[in-house]
């Protein structure tokens, strides 16, 4: 249930919100007590890499949101993708920009940028206390030095997300003119007569899969999921014509995605292809309109993209029977990309980046995201809650890695064998004594925060000023945790679950606070809502 609050409690609260800011934002917990974890990571670095970088403590104390759990692995991570991300921020003469890689790579763009995973660096920037990290990196990859093309992405929604956190509508608004030409250009160059839109796999950065080229559900997901998002943002800057245009766009690319990637037989979405492989090219179009098509034949993980758009019809759902299928998906370490019972399952190459079975956390980001969607807006009898938090338990699981020492520390890197753990491309590269060894450490192509923030504590982001909790984590799953230092729509919210009271002695049960003031609770963890402007 909510409750509302007086004036009088609102003017109290006042000066508890000055005093968050002074204290690094926090209400309830104090930053202090997860100081440990940062001493341990960079202790671990000197051993995993051989150097150290700057102590990231002070950046962190005034940035990150504070998350405390009983479950130890979890908030462990969480302490250690913030302490990974941090490497990743570099100032430049045109703001913030966030790198994939740590050192250089030949294929880096300027700052040494990648565009690949911008989507997921600009959802988890989202959540922190500086806005600018996230919308200087927006700016950026719609600025003239940009290359935001050389691989598929979904940039406007990710842009629309951001909005969707802060409150502040200036980012969209401001870059929607380059947003829009972006996907024009995506539509001269990708997009054939049928309306779909073909993709090379190694331009989806997914390279070595076993569907290879063709419609993919990557690219035909990403550009639903941008008309929507232009739409919206054009909707918000009163321009009705151009939000018409790509609603229109929108509801015809979703149709066709259903109409065409939905292969019934193996009933998922899948790659479909010429009949003739020496139909694709490389540039330009893709294929003429009459040639014949057919599905790949096999299920990969980039069948649950379109949940991460809400793009599939709810008897679709029957999908997600393969996630823990023996034969499908499971792996003890992250859902593999191919489907095992496929006979080019993990089929033999040399490359050290391969998308026809290991384990990638960039895939197994977007899982999760399609996954929460599903649970969140639809009605279905395939997967759970439960489901979900043994997804997210086989995910922190993969981020480790065993030094010479046989410790086992926190990690993330390339691709991993989801049945070993352990990370192929670092091992290939180690293996072959390459100058490209070791630069997959502290990989950021994928992401931690948000998953937690939006799926297992459940905040679902809205145009208004509502307050959406809606948490996938299993009721007994945690005995307690707490959410401190939210940044949202320019508040602080603390998001605690305390079914006794007796660890954070602020009430019973599931507990909403908007700077420093409780306004909505309930006895069980369970869906809660608010609506900022009863804060009155």
């Amino acid at each position: 249930m909510t409750f509302r609050l007086t004036h009088l409690l609102f003017l109290i609260a006042l000066p508890l919100h000055a005093w968050q800011q002074k204290n690094h934002n926090a209400f309830l917990l104090k930053p202090e007590h997860y100081h440990h974890y940062v001493i341990e990571f960079s202790r671990q670095q000197v051993v995993a890499t051989g150097h150290a970088d700057a102590d990231p403590w002070p950046w962190m104390k005034v940035n990150i949101p504070w998350f405390d759990s009983s479950a130890k692995d979890f908030e462990e991570m969480y302490y250690f993708r913030w302490f990974a991300f941090e490497k990743h921020i570099v100032s430049t003469p045109r703001g913030y920009v966030i790198t994939e890689f740590l050192p250089h790579v030949k294929w880096g763009g300027h700052f040494n940028t990648i565009v690949d995973a911008a989507p997921f660096h600009l959802y988890e920037a989202r959540w922190l206390r500086d806005k600018r990290i996230a919308a200087d990196d927006a700016r950026f990859w719609m600025s003239a030095d940009a290359a935001p093309r050389n691989y598929s992405v979904a940039l406007a929604d990710a842009v629309r997300a951001v909005t969707l956190a802060t409150g502040e509508r200036r980012l969209g608004t401001d870059l929607l003119p380059a947003l829009i030409a972006n996907y024009r250009e995506w539509e001269a160059t990708h997009q054939d007569a049928n309306g779909l839109y073909w993709s090379i796999d190694t331009h989806d950065a997914m390279e070595h899969s076993i569907s290879g080229n063709g419609y993919r559900p990557t690219l035909n997901s990403y550009m639903y999921a941008d008309a929507t998002a232009i739409a919206a943002l054009a909707e918000s800057a009163g321009n009705s014509i151009i939000a018409g245009e790509f609603i229109a766009k929108a509801k015809a690319l979703r149709e066709r995605i259903e109409k065409y990637l939905w292969n019934p037989h193996d009933q998922f979405y899948e790659v479909l292809s010429p009949a003739s492989r020496s139909g694709i090219r490389k540039e330009k179009k893709f294929v003429d309109p009459g040639t014949f098509l057919q599905f790949s034949g096999v299920r990969e993980l980039i069948g649950y993209i379109p949940w991460d758009y809400n793009i599939p019809a709810a008897d679709h759902a029957i999908a997600w029977k393969q996630l823990f299928d023996p034969q499908g998906f499971a792996g003890k370490y992250g859902p593999t990309t191919a489907e095992r019972r496929s006979p080019q399952f993990r089929y033999p190459n040399s490359d050290k980046c391969q998308w026809n079975g290991p384990s990638w956390p960039f895939a197994t980001t977007q899982t999760l995201i399609g996954l929460a969607n599903l649970e969140n807006n639809q009605q279905q009898s395939y997967v759970t809650h439960e489901d979900y938090y043994r997804l997210f338990e086989s995910y922190v699981l993969s981020q480790h890695l065993r030094l010479s020492s046989g410790k086992v520390v926190p990690w993330v890197d390339e691709d991993l064998d989801a049945d070993t753990g352990e990370w192929i491309a670092r091992n290939i590269l180690a293996q072959r004594h390459s100058p490209e060894a070791g630069r997959g450490a502290y990989y950021n192509h994928s992401g931690f925060a948000d998953p937690l923030v939006t799926g297992l504590i459940g905040l679902r982001l809205s145009e208004d000023d509502t307050i959406v909790l809606h948490p996938l984590l299993p009721p007994k799953a945690w005995s307690y945790f707490a959410m401190d230092g939210l940044p949202w729509h320019g508040h602080l919210l603390t998001i605690v679950y305390d079914p006794t009271g007796n660890h954070y002695h602020l009430g019973r049960g599931f507990l909403l606070f908007v700077d420093g003031q409780k306004c909505a609770e309930r006895p069980e963890l369970g869906p809660l809502e608010y609506h900022l402007s009863e804060k009155q």
